[in-house]
Parts: structure tokens; C-alpha cells; sequence
């Protein structure tokens, strides 16, 4: 149910404003924000697990990104969805 908080809204956004609102959610893991979060999110406001990646893969570098699943220690679920969204 959390996971779904703005689904509705979202769909009526376009590409670009799915982009710029997942842009900011970068900006939040760069300053904090969990990977876990971060990753649930995107997916969230892109409207698929798919859409996030891609959309993460172009907001961060390779190296940000393999970064953040390295950073990854609190359990092997949460490593393995930074490794699905990020990698």
C-alpha cells in the first residue's frame, strides 16, 4: 500500500515531469536518502521497475551507481533490489 502513495497522480504526469520528480529523488540519495527508498520511488512515479531503471541509468553514472549497491549492508533483499534497479 505504501508503494502505491501517488500512483494516480503520477500516471498524469509526462516523461519529463516523471524525470525531473526522479531527478530529485537522486538529489535526496546524494544527500541521504535510502537506496531502498530511492529505488521504490522511482518506480512508483515511473510507473514500473523498468521505467525506473532506465531513468535512474540516466540520471547516474555507472560508477554512482554501482556505488550505491556496494554502499548496500542492511540485507540481502535490499542489495539484491539496488542490483535490480541500479545495475
Amino acid at each position: 500500500m505504501l508503494q502505491d502513495i501517488g500512483a494516480e497522480i503520477y500516471q498524469t504526469w509526462s516523461e519529463q515531469q516523471r524525470r525531473e520528480e526522479i531527478g530529485k529523488l537522486v538529489q535526496g540519495y546524494q544527500a541521504g536518502l535510502s537506496v531502498a527508498i530511492l529505488c521504490m520511488m522511482a518506480a512508483s512515479i515511473a510507473g514500473s521497475p523498468a521505467k525506473a531503471k532506465k531513468h535512474l541509468k540516466a540520471l547516474m553514472t555507472l560508477k554512482e551507481r554501482r556505488a550505491a549497491v556496494a554502499k548496500v549492508i542492511d540485507t540481502a533483499d535490499t542489495h539484491s533490489l539496488a542490483s535490480s534497479f541500479l545495475l
